[in-house]
């Protein structure tokens, strides 16, 4: 076992991981104000209406593929009747959908940054970096769906290396030769991921951190209007005192 591997399969996860946490806890302490979108609805609305909803929904089909493949063993799907052909057919289907929706969302979003001034004047540095990341790990993910599939190069059943590898993270036993047999593209794919979830905390996308579950209980706002034979009070004016 190579000490390159043991240091990016075996360490680096540990350590985005503490940045993940650990700088999730110090924003929310110490800034608290800054924990938003920053939205520039204002400046642009029409770019962000397309491009927006397509980030958006794209990512969460994504997300939720992820969990399925990495979290869920080979041998569950297998119990559930769903072959490892049909599986990977799905996964391609579906993920290659999403991850393109993806693409051209951010795409749109990073193009609408760079041409709309107040917009682009609203961009921090980390989120500049950030942008960089993450369509680098769309592009690299979109790849591995295609290569993973067969459709490009040889099949590969990333639920064999990768999946393990991911697992054994969270046991603290971690399977370093099993990521380490991934083909490269799933192995860049991985290192841009946990980049991604380093840079996580100090960005705008700190926000999917942030669930709106005080809506569901919160009371509801009760407008009154005046009556239809009660007389309006004439507005006095300025400098009149109160018993005017």
């Amino acid at each position: 076992m190579r000490g390159l591997d043991v240091l990016l399969w075996g360490v680096l996860p540990y350590v985005s991981l503490v940045v993940l946490v650990g700088g999730t806890v110090w924003r929310y302490r110490y800034d608290q104000f800054g924990w938003t979108t920053r939205s520039s609805e204002l400046y642009e609305s029409r770019l962000l209406r397309i491009g927006s909803p397509l980030f958006h929904f794209g990512i969460l089909v994504v997300v939720i593929g992820h969990v399925i493949g990495l979290v869920i063993p080979q041998s569950w799907t297998s119990a559930a009747g769903l072959s490892e052909r049909m599986y990977h057919v799905q996964a391609l289907v579906l993920g290659g959908v999403a991850g393109f929706a993806t693409l051209v969302g951010v795409a749109i979003l990073v193009h609408r940054r760079r041409t709309s001034g107040p917009v682009f004047m609203a961009t921090t540095r980390n989120d500049k970096a950030m942008y960089i990341v993450l369509v680098a790990a769309i592009v690299a993910g979109l790849a591995t769906t295609l290569l993973g599939a067969g459709v490009v190069g040889e099949e590969h059943n990333y639920r064999e290396t990768v999946s393990p590898w991911f697992r054994s993270v969270f046991t603290l036993r971690p399977d370093i030769g099993a990521m380490a047999a991934a083909p490269p593209s799933y192995r860049l794919h991985t290192l841009l991921g946990m980049s991604l979830f380093a840079i996580w905390p100090f960005t705008r996308l700190v926000h999917a951190f942030t669930a709106p579950v005080g809506y569901l209980f919160r009371p509801y706002i009760v407008y009154r209007s005046r009556s239809a034979g009660a007389r309006s009070r004439v507005p006095r004016r300025g400098w009149e005192g109160p018993g005017s």
